[in-house]
């Protein structure tokens, strides 16, 4: 356990705040939103480097926090759960109605910047504000907490969100405005909500009771999965980029893979390859991806709120394996060109006929992968300097479990995994593998 003194825990609420609720608003969820009822929140952390000692921390993240959240409104809101006793159904929506988000100060001068960096959640885990808090506890909990701990020579900034509330592009967007707002006090467009898009679906969505309950399922990891980081440089990229197009020059589909989708199939190959599964059983890389630009008519990209659908890529481990590296990622690029209005048209018109919510996003056999390269992670700074590092927090765990954020140096990304050790053994000895990724480092949870 780490030597951490918890300093204060406050609520911060947006500024001049309608305290009449005239002008409340009330957010409907969709199945994508739902999807996420009995999942922990999303925990992430962002090392910065330590403030000028004449700095004062954490009355200036507090004060524009609070503009911050009169912008971004949702956060600062509550779930609500509305018992359907005609059906034995529940309904929720959000409703914003500035309850604040959960604010904790606290210090940990023996650890440095170096400590934290090292891949071990477990032993972090006090350094984060929502453990073991599932999204359906949003109609009591805050569904933004934030944790701000002073370390030796940095500030970690841990925070827990409910991603029925919002998704990474609308998170980091929330998380600029933020730091400008700290370290400028610049002024900022009203919010752009995402309003009801499911033409002909009424809501609230109505969900049976069974599928509303805790899903009693530990957060914590078994000491037989291990966390590590890959990262992959702007030459390992273009090396794999030839690689594919080299495998998939003579295909006659008009294709544009992207530099994700090779670095996921490089990634989604090794790991099976090393997995020892038998050849005919199933494999699924789970993609999070941003329906915002695909939704007919599109959403504007600047559009708040939770619009993330998991695209499932299948196939078998020896069709995967009997295959190069340019079929895996033709894989992932076609299903990903495969999200299409229509299709999530009939994905929400199929589910809110018979909604399931599942107990966690994590089944065997599977990748599931979220968060983005194109967030823009390292462009934030509160005035004391952008970050040092980006890590995952606990929370949803499993073998399988991917996080991709952008790199340092320009044009490379980062790979946070979670394996079982026996497979992530064999992939550090995969000399294949290795040859276009740097293990950053290894430790067990």
């Amino acid at each position: 356990m780490a030597d951490i003194v918890v300093i204060s825990e406050t609520i911060v609420r947006p500024e001049s705040y309608d305290e009449d609720g005239s002008n409340r608003v009330k957010i409907h969820l969709t199945p994508w939103d739902l999807f996420f009822l009995r999942t922990e929140y999303a925990q992430r952390a962002i090392i910065f480097p330590q403030p000028d000692p004449e700095t004062h921390v954490i009355s200036q993240l507090k004060s524009s926090l609070s503009v911050a959240l009169k912008i971004f409104y949702p956060l600062a809101g509550r779930l609500v759960k509305i018992h359907n006793e005609d059906d034995e159904t529940a309904s929720f929506y959000i409703d914003c109605d500035g309850s604040g988000v959960k604010f904790v100060h606290a210090t940990a001068p023996a650890v440095s910047v170096s400590d934290v960096l090292e891949p071990d959640n477990d032993h972090w885990t006090e350094f984060f504000p929502a453990n073991g808090v599932e999204s359906w506890q949003g109609v009591s909990e805050s569904l933004l907490a934030i944790q701000i701990t002073e370390l030796k020579d940095g500030v970690f900034i841990g925070y827990g969100v409910n991603h029925m509330v919002v998704d990474g592009t609308s998170f980091w967007s929330f998380f600029k405005t933020w730091t400008e707002i700290c370290s400028a006090r610049k002024m900022f467009p009203p919010l752009s909500l995402r309003g009801w898009f499911l033409d002909g679906i009424d809501y609230p969505i109505r969900v049976p009771f069974s599928e509303t309950v805790s899903s009693l399922v530990s957060s914590s990891l078994p000491n037989h999965l291990q966390k590590n980081i890959f990262r992959f440089t702007s030459r390992n990229i273009s090396e794999l980029k030839a690689k594919t197009n080299d495998e998939v020059g003579g295909s006659d589909e008009d294709l544009k893979i992207s530099s994700f989708q090779v670095v996921l199939a490089h990634m989604w190959r090794s790991i099976i390859k090393n997995s020892g599964l038998d050849p005919e059983e199933l494999i699924h890389c789970k993609l999070a991806m941003d329906m915002r630009g695909r939704l007919n008519p599109p959403l504007e990209k600047e559009c708040f709120g939770n619009m993330v659908g998991l695209a499932t890529t299948t196939t078998t481990a020896g069709e995967m394996l009997n295959n190069g590296l340019g079929w895996a990622a033709l894989q992932l690029n076609r299903t990903v060109r495969s999200q299409t209005n229509e299709e999530f048209k009939r994905f929400a018109e199929n589910w809110v006929k018979n909604p399931k919510i599942p107990n966690g996003l994590m089944v065997n056999n599977s990748l599931v992968v979220a968060s983005s390269p194109r967030f823009n992670v390292f462009g934030n700074d509160f005035g004391w300097g952008k970050p040092i590092a980006v890590r995952a927090g606990p929370g949803i765990a499993g073998h399988g479990k991917i996080l991709v954020y952008p790199g340092t140096d320009e044009g490379s990304m980062e790979i946070h995994t979670s394996l079982w050790s026996h497979v992530l053994e064999k992939l550090l000895a995969d000399e294949e593998f290795l040859q276009h990724v740097v293990c950053v480092n290894r430790n067990q949870m």
